[in-house]
This record gives structure tokens, sequence and C-alpha cells, in this order.
């Protein structure tokens, strides 16, 4: 099955930024070599992948635990607290109970009053949920927002999928969000989905559609499936149409862009993506290597270790590009 990269609008934004950042990963770490006990090729995974470890949340660890961690990072670093804040967007595909969503849950815990939802787009839930958090701000509904995107990834993969089970890790990541009144500091974005690729990466059981049930269990339908052939070529088109499509927008062009966050799901998908486009290599961070794929919390992260080692600066151009099932992707260009 050949899936088609699909252009979507470029939309402007004017008048938020972030703010501050913050993340967070479990201390467990779990390497190749981990893996091969279990009956993993440890010399496949780094060829094909480029991971070499990702970390693993304990039993008792959910994942508002691990965005709470994210948060409080992030609201350290703004100098708020909890009733500074009004709004709070998680974006995640694996929340803590089938309801209430886990944003509430967090809301609670960090004495936050306004509204909080959680945004399900995957591997895109980060930037679906940076873009309508920016929205609320652009209008004046909220002046301070919380944005995470967290997961607790390894818990919906299959052990026994000897091929999907080592690309995914644990982790999470936070922004918040606030109005500026520079309204030169524009923000171009693209935002879009394709339905006809739902069966490339999906997990059937859990819904209202395949309730859990024991003959699921045994036919292993509450795990992640993904047709990862298809799902490679797609995201490499993807990355590279959205990535022109907002650089032409912005009239800008790629050597004008300081850094770009691409979803960490595959080291072979960054490669072939900075190459066609011609990006320098020392402005695509990486961190596959440690962390593995954390979903909607791979940009996060990635943006929060640039920003608190010194690698972005006041007034650098980043793009942040995520992508993931539904198919689902999104590319946001803003000025640091």
């Amino acid at each position: 099955m050949i899936i088609q990269s699909r252009r979507a609008p470029v939309h402007t934004l004017t008048g938020v930024q972030i703010a501050a950042t913050g993340s967070y990963v479990p201390d467990e770490i779990v390497t190749n070599e981990d893996l091969a006990a279990l009956g993993c090729d440890a010399d496949w995974i780094i060829q094909r992948t480029g991971i070499l470890e990702r970390r693993k949340a304990p039993p008792q660890m959910a994942t508002s635990d691990m965005a709470e961690h994210a948060a409080r990072h992030a609201m350290e670093q703004a100098g708020v607290t909890g009733s500074d804040i009004d709004l709070v967007i998680l974006g995640t595909f694996t929340p803590d109970l089938p309801l209430p969503a886990a944003a509430c849950l967090l809301q609670d815990r960090l004495g936050i009053t306004g509204p909080a939802f959680d945004l399900q787009a995957a591997c895109a839930g980060f930037i679906y949920s940076l873009i309508t958090g920016m929205q609320f701000v652009v209008t004046g509904t909220s002046k301070l927002a919380l944005v995470i995107g967290a997961d607790i990834n390894t818990r919906r993969v299959n052990p026994a999928d000897k091929k999907t089970y080592p690309l995914f890790g644990d982790g999470a990541g936070a922004v918040l969000l606030n109005a500026t009144g520079a309204a030169e500091k524009s923000i171009s974005f693209t935002i879009g989905a394709d339905g006809s690729g739902q069966e490339l990466l999906c997990q059937k059981m859990g819904g209202s559609r395949i309730p859990h049930s024991c003959e699921g269990i045994q036919d292993n339908l509450q795990y992640v499936q993904m047709n990862g052939r298809p799902v490679f070529k797609w995201a490499i088109r993807q990355i590279e149409d959205s990535t022109r499509d907002v650089l032409h927008h912005a009239d800008l062009a790629i050597e004008d862009i300081d850094m770009f966050f691409m979803h960490q799901a595959n080291i072979r998908i960054i490669d072939a993506a900075v190459d066609n486009l011609g990006i320098a290599r020392e402005k695509v961070p990486v961190n596959l290597d440690r962390y593995g794929n954390t979903s909607a919390a791979s940009i996060p992260i990635l943006l929060d270790e640039a920003a608190r080692s010194g690698k972005i600066e006041s007034g650098d151009r980043i793009m942040l590009t995520g992508f993931g099932a539904g198919l689902a992707w999104g590319t946001v260009l803003l000025e640091w």
C-alpha cells in the first residue's frame, strides 16, 4: 500500500510565543542488549532505527505523572505557579484512564483552575496540541497555556513483536505559551490528516468498535500494530512536503532556519528527509538513540534539551515537524 503525502493549507499566527520548556523521562534504561535477551536482534535495532536505548516507566507510574514532572520543570523555569496558568492541553494516546481526561488529573495536582483536555493525534499529538494552544492565546482566551506531550508507549507495544517493540520508549515534554506584543514574530504552520492510512498504524482493541475481550487479547489486538515500510516512505515525503510548503508561505529558504526539530521515530527517516531537503546536519538535533520513539513527547523533550543546553538563542528561527498514526502530521515555524 502506497500513501501519497497530502498538502494542507499553511496559516499564520502572531502574538504568541513559547515562554518556557520542561521534560521528563523515567529512570529505567532498557538497552538493545536487554532486548536481545527477549529475542530481539540488537544489531538490527541500531542499523535499522538508530536506537541504542529507551526509557521505561515503572508499573506504578501513569502518563499524568510523567506529564506533571515535565510541567513542573517548565513552571520552575518560567517562575510561575498553577494559579498563573489558565489552560492545560495534553497530547497523548496513552491516558491514565478512559475517562476523565488525564489533563484534568494533572490540572488538579498543579493547582490550575482553567479548562483542561486531552488531544489525541498519536505521534503528532504535541504539534496538534501546540497549534491548538497557540490559537487560544492569540484569541485572548488564554494568557498562559500549558501544552504537554506525554506517552507511556511501552505498555502499548507487544514484547513478542520484535520489529515494533524495540522502537518505543516513555517520556513527557512541556511548554508554556504566553502572549507577546511582537507582531513581527509570526508563526507559520500546516496541519493535516489522511484517514485512508488508518490501518498502517493502529491499535484495534479498546474502543467502541472492538471493546476489550478475552478473544481480542488472545489475538494481541490490545497492542499497536504497524506496517512499517509504507509508514516509513510516507513520513519522509510528508516531512519534505510540509517543510517546503511552510517555508514557501513564509518566503524563507532552508538556509534561513536555525534548527529543525523532527519527530524522533527512526534515524533513517530523519536522515532521508535531511538529505533530500539539503539541511545542514548540525541544525538537526537527535535524541532518538537515547530515548527511542516517545510519541507525542519526542519533540518537546528534544526542544527542552536544546533550550537548556543553550543551542537555541533568542531570535532563532526553528521548525517543528511531527507525524504519526491517523495518518496525521503538522509542521510549525516560529521565532524563539
